[in-house]
């Protein structure tokens, strides 16, 4: 199929051709036509296979063919994202597929000084791309207002609960006309997102493409056992030995993300960190380093990686496993963008052997075992994984348990007293000193 045939615009087709697309991906092709019958829809689909065209393109077309001019502090469409980075990578993408027609555009997000916000809003826009908070408080300053919004669409729609933007959602849900039409986008769609998406979007329709356990089959997937403390060194011999174009390495924390950043650079070698902590400027300078290549490792946390969309990033390093399998294909899919190729190479120690057991399950296959290289664990490989991670997901459970052997309880025949499984204890209000008070 093409473009041409998804009954697009040919202002918008121009804008297409010029940002090189040949032809429209499955997301693309399943969920263009769906959003210009005018229904709300949940829109799901693994990193880089088109998703923020596949409701930019017929978000702009619907906007084109019922042109009404926005009216003072309004907006026609409002995008959601959940950080700065997304934000200002899908509002550059909103502007380049509106290049060619009348459309107005605006981004609004926090890190930035209000009065040009405030004063564009003033003349009304057609689309808002904006991040909740600052999109809240333009509300509160009575700089904006959302009577208008014909499309409102929520991307990234997993990290927004993951982030604590539920509440603000649905605040804003209730200052849209009932009659718009809604759209949630995302690369996962777990529970409580689609909780989120029902109690807001009318009789949706669902639209998915590639299931959320499938990574893309141009990844090659490499896996390294090694000891916790080893994999400081494993990451510079990786990035010494490696054939790399840039390199993006996950970190679980932002700690983790720092301590690892300061060790690779006093190796000297070309590597810069980034998460949430960081004011808006560095980030941003880090990320236009990270793109033209000046830096090409980044070393990040999964929140601050989720705004990066940078073509021809050859590897993936998990220098910490995720928790959860879906996250891990969703890192790895920053990779093989647009039908290239990519690598994945992820690092595993004793206390990961749970989340890699979790991960495989998920995926539905084994991963390759790199095991010559100077770091390799053959114990680490044949460890049964019993050994839990201190913050991992089975510590709720680990409490829990711990709880319920030392529940108080009576013993028979001695009702004035309670006892743990582990010996008798004192009650208060018995106690012998109290009573002669």
């Amino acid at each position: 199929m093409q473009f041409s045939e998804l009954k697009l615009n040919d202002a918008i087709l121009r804008a297409i051709a010029d940002a090189g697309f040949k032809k429209p991906t499955p997301i693309q092709t399943k969920a263009i036509p769906a959003v210009l019958t005018g229904r709300d829809m949940i829109g799901c689909a693994r990193t880089g296979t088109g998703k923020t065209a596949a409701f930019a393109l017929p978000l702009i077309q619907k906007l084109i063919n019922s042109w009404t001019a926005p009216r003072e502090i309004r907006c026609r469409a409002l995008i959601l994202s959940p950080t700065r980075e997304l934000a200002i990578q899908l509002f550059r993408n909103i502007q380049a597929f509106a290049e060619y027609t009348e459309l107005s555009t605006l981004l609004v997000h926090g890190g930035t000084g209000y009065e040009e916000q405030i004063l564009t809003l003033r003349e009304g826009v057609d689309i808002l791309v904006a991040t909740p908070g600052r999109l809240l408080d333009l509300y509160d300053r009575k700089a904006l207002r959302l009577d208008q919004v014909e499309v409102f669409v929520v991307d990234e729609a997993d990290r927004m609960l993951d982030m604590g933007f539920a509440p603000d959602i649905r605040k804003i849900a209730p200052l849209l006309p009932q009659t718009r039409q809604a759209l949630f986008f995302s690369a996962t769609m777990p529970k409580e997102a689609l909780q989120l998406a029902t109690g807001i979007l009318h009789k949706p329709m669902q639209v998915s493409s590639d299931p959320v356990s499938a990574a893309a089959e141009n990844i090659e997937q490499t896996l390294y056992y090694v000891e916790k403390n080893n994999k400081f060194e494993l990451l510079g011999w990786l990035l010494r030995k490696l054939d790399y174009e840039r390199v993006l390495v996950f970190c679980r924390t932002r700690r983790g993300a720092d301590r690892l950043t300061e060790r690779m650079q006093k190796i000297q070698l070309p590597v810069d960190g980034l998460h949430g902590d960081l004011p808006q400027r560095r980030r941003q300078e880090i990320l236009e380093a990270f793109r033209s290549g000046e830096v090409p490792v980044l070393i990040a946390t999964d929140l601050a990686a989720r705004g990066i969309d940078i073509e021809n990033i050859s590897h993936i390093i998990n220098f910490d496993l995720p928790g959860e399998p879906e996250t891990y294909v969703h890192r790895i899919g920053r990779t093989a963008r647009a039908g290239a190729s990519g690598h994945a190479l992820s690092f595993c120690d004793p206390t990961e052997k749970n989340y890699l057991r979790d991960i495989l399950v998920h995926l539905g296959e084994e991963i390759k075992i790199e095991d010559q290289h100077p770091f390799h664990s053959e114990q680490i490989k044949n460890y049964s994984g019993s050994v839990k991670p201190k913050n991992g997901p089975d510590k709720k459970r680990h409490v829990s348990k711990i709880r319920e052997q030392t529940t108080w309880r009576l013993s028979p025949g001695q009702r004035d007293k309670l006892h743990t499984e582990s010996g008798p204890k004192k009650n208060a209000r018995n106690n012998p000193k109290k009573k002669g008070k």
